[in-house]
């Protein structure tokens, strides 16, 4: 293996989990953000019973810390799809991508997912550095 494609893996992988890291914290912040009593009061306008609060805050905070850790990413990231299926269809209505109420973040981040689901956590992640360790540790 040439320096050149040691050097483009090595920027894959950091590039990776960029990408893993901004959808991560994206997705802790809403996830945070829902904790709110704001928030709650606010689910019987979206056809939701307040008693969703909590798991729709986890459903988005617990994901978001696995995929950036990498552990549990495909999950993880599987669940963050239906959620963001869920924000696109069912919240917005899918009305249009730009504008009020438009779904172009939220398209965004679903793509992101997608790969992630797809790839996996890639090679700078704890689930990688667990397959590394010598049999006898595990």
């Amino acid at each position: 293996m040439t320096t050149a494609e040691i050097r483009e893996k090595i920027l894959n992988d950091v590039v990776f989990m960029g990408l893993r890291s901004a959808v991560g914290v994206i997705f802790i912040l809403h996830g945070m953000s829902k904790f709110n009593p704001g928030f709650a009061n606010n689910l019987p306008n979206m056809g939701l019973p307040i008693e969703m609060q909590i798991p729709l805050a986890l459903a988005e905070l617990v994901p978001g810390i696995l995929i950036i850790v990498g552990v549990l990413s495909r999950l993880s990231a599987s669940l963050l799809a239906v959620v963001m299926l869920g924000a696109i269809f069912m919240i917005k209505g899918a009305k249009s991508i730009t504008g009020q109420g438009g779904v172009e973040l939220d398209l965004i981040l679903l793509a992101s997912v997608l790969v992630v689901m797809i790839v996996g956590p890639g090679r700078i992640s704890i689930a990688q550095a667990i397959k590394k360790l010598p049999r006898c540790l595990h």
